[in-house]
């Protein structure tokens, strides 16, 4: 489908806004502006975040029918149901994302660090929760991210300003959830996440391109980048502790990043 310039603004407003309206009282609770019962507010906080994070879905279908009228929503939507991305779109995330994050798991422990546990029951449970991430723990995202915005984006700035742009808007989307209690966010520094958020852009821009543009490519990778997480943990649930492997896997996937669209961009015009 395709869309204008014209509409891309209020898709960012409109994502801002819906996340950001879900997760606020989460936040005014953890930051004791109001008070919400301990039982009530763990009951509430994964749902409000589950349903925030489909903040980009919502904003690129109020945009979609503005531009386009009825029955677009209907006609955006099923171009995720087509699953034919082709071998290398889905192998490549498998390895590069896995091996990032295995590198940064494995590699503090030849420097005297002991070894995180995985937080899945059993690795065989990889599958089904890869699904989960696909559907409801990230994946959701990229109607917005990657189906909506990363074209027009690239079609007015080129791969290397439109990633680094929306890699930024992605991580500052994302702020809130470092002021919820206890999210994993907490455990993070910002500053990594927003190297993580800009790497992570240009990969998920070329398993797109590599998949001939499919929509459902976004869904699948990113489910991927977080399905691999509880595998093998790069985070130390602690406050105030270091946490090396979250630096070696934010720094490794924006080197890896910027390595892919070097390459890229032997082949492809750095703006349009």
């Amino acid at each position: 489908m395709k869309t204008s310039q014209k509409y891309l603004t209020p898709f960012f407003i409109f994502a801002f806004l819906w996340s950001w309206l879900c997760w606020m009282p989460l936040v005014l609770a953890s930051l004791g502006a109001i008070n919400i019962p301990t039982q009530l507010f763990s009951g509430l906080k994964m749902p409000l975040i589950i349903i925030g994070a489909f903040g980009p879905m919502v904003a690129a279908l109020i945009v979609i029918k503005k531009e386009h009228g009825k029955g677009s929503q209907i006609k955006f939507l099923r171009e995720f149901l087509d699953f034919r991305l082709g071998w290398k779109a889905y192998l490549y995330p498998l390895l590069v994302l896995g091996g990032s994050t295995a590198f940064a798991w494995i590699l503090p422990e030849f420097f005297g660090e002991k070894r995180l546990d995985m937080f899945l029951p059993s690795a065989w449970l990889f599958l089904p929760y890869l699904i989960i991430m696909i559907l409801f723990g990230g994946g959701q995202e990229e109607f917005g991210w990657r189906a909506y915005a990363l074209p027009l984006l690239e079609n007015r700035f080129g791969i290397w300003k439109a990633n680094f742009l929306l890699g930024i808007i992605w991580a500052l989307w994302h702020l809130p959830l470092w002021f919820i209690a206890d999210t994993s966010q907490t455990f993070m520094n910002f500053g990594g996440f927003i190297l993580l958020t800009i790497g992570y852009s240009f990969i998920f821009s070329w398993i797109r391109e590599i998949s001939g543009k499919k929509a459902f490519s976004g869904l699948f990778v990113h489910g991927v980048a977080n399905a691999f997480i509880p595998l093998m943990p790069i985070l130390i649930m602690q406050k105030n502790v270091e946490q090396p492997r979250f630096w070696i896997w934010a720094v490794v996937s924006f080197i890896i990043g910027i390595i892919i669209t070097l390459f890229r961009s032997k082949n492809k015009p750095i703006a349009q």
